[in-house]
């Protein structure tokens, strides 16, 4: 996943955040809109990511069975193709 996922969040902290000035909030905003105009905040795309890095998590988490393990190392690999 690229940074764009960090940078979208980064920017609705700003937008929501009552400390920033009404032309920072605005300034977030815009750069905000064209993200999503231009597609590079693909919220989809931002749930794959985040969803593999929960399998990542669930395969190396020693409290997980090795059943659990084997189910979330198929996913991953399935995700890959």
């Amino acid at each position: 996943m690229s940074n764009s996922g960090n940078v979208a969040r980064g920017l609705k902290g700003a937008v929501s955040n009552p400390n920033n000035s009404e032309e920072a909030k605005q300034r977030a905003q815009d750069r905000l809109d064209e993200m999503h105009a231009s597609g590079e905040a693909n919220s989809s795309e931002a749930h794959a990511a985040q969803v593999e890095r929960g399998h990542k998590a669930a395969m190396s988490n020693p409290r997980n069975s090795e059943e659990a393990k084997e189910h979330s190392k198929q996913i991953v690999d399935d995700m890959s193709m």
